[in-house]
């Protein structure tokens, strides 16, 4: 009499597909019991979603219009009421209410962050999957840009960039995303190197499927969660390089309420109205501990090696 369980054989051990199905499965339990355990990556999840709430709802839930000017409240202190306004985190030096573009600038520094992670993160993907897979010259190529880059600071690139092409969100963008492709491209090489040298890419090889399918059905699977955790923890210093070109001047216009634009109007006033430069600041800080917190539980999460049972 035969098994009636199709999951398993005649001699009672499961099938092999038996463990692929579960094996997702598996991996979501563990990466789920991990963010529990893990009480810094929840708290960094919960700040991480009240950021993107307010970004997403920044103009339903500001208290006070973030541009409207007012001399008569100006430079008033957290926690002031002024002709029946209350204003919790006061003001800066032309009366306008710091909590409120606080709340309007995360829309900005949000995209900026992903907007710039995500070109950074293609450029580098394609070409780290281009030198690790085809190697040769391509290879020699882009890793001698990477070099070149690499021998530059960022910020001192970031700088010359932001210089030549101007102020503005889309060239802000362009330049954090052309200046931050180096890491991605230098981890997914190393990464598909040594995933195209196992038994299943040579098998691919072995029956003649293209290099385009051989990278995209086996290699670009394998190296993606390291991508993605180098994306994470990218955010932050995306979000930082911001504020700083920001606040330099040469990221988004002064006249667009962003965190490093709040810094930079506050610096003047740092000894006699310190809560104008003070609270973007910790707001910028807060979201870059939070952004890496939870880049620190999602590494541990998508590495197989850390998984037990």
């Amino acid at each position: 009499m035969t098994d009636s369980n199709p999951a398993q054989s005649t001699t009672g051990a499961p099938n092999s597909l038996d463990f692929e199905s579960r094996a997702p499965r598996r991996g979501r339990s563990w990466a789920m019991r991990s963010l529990l355990a893990n009480r810094g990556a929840i708290a960094g999840l919960c700040v991480l979603c009240v950021v993107v709430f307010a970004g997403l709802f920044s103009s339903l839930i500001v208290p006070h219009d973030p541009t409207l000017r007012d001399i008569s409240r100006r430079l008033s202190p957290p926690l002031s009421t002024i002709n029946g306004e209350f204003f919790l985190l006061g003001t800066d030096a032309v009366g306008r209410d710091i909590l409120s573009r606080i709340i309007f600038g995360t829309r900005i520094t949000l995209i900026v962050g992903l907007a710039s992670v995500a070109l950074a993160g293609s450029v580098g993907l394609t070409l780290g999957l281009i030198a690790g897979y085809v190697g040769k010259w391509p290879d020699t190529i882009i890793m001698r840009l990477a070099d070149i880059q690499l021998a530059l600071p960022f910020m001192v690139l970031a700088i010359a960039v932001a210089g030549a092409l101007g102020s503005s969100l889309r060239n802000t963008i362009i330049v954090l995303g052309v200046t931050g492709w180096v890491t991605y491209c230098r981890l997914v090489r190393a990464e598909t190197l040594s995933v195209r040298e196992q038994d299943y890419v040579l098998s691919a090889k072995a029956i003649g499927a293209p290099g385009y399918h051989i990278v995209i059905r086996h290699i670009l699977p394998n190296v993606r969660a390291s991508a993605i955790v180098a994306a994470t923890l990218m955010v932050a210093r995306m979000l930082i390089a911001e504020a700083s070109l920001s606040f330099l001047g040469l990221g988004i216009p002064i006249s667009t309420p962003t965190w490093g634009v709040m810094i930079s109007e506050g610096r003047e006033y740092i000894v006699t109205a310190w809560w104008v430069a003070a609270f973007p600041g910790i707001a910028i800080l807060i979201t870059v501990m939070s952004v890496n917190l939870v880049g620190d539980w999602l590494r541990d999460a998508l590495d197989p090696r850390m998984r037990r049972g």
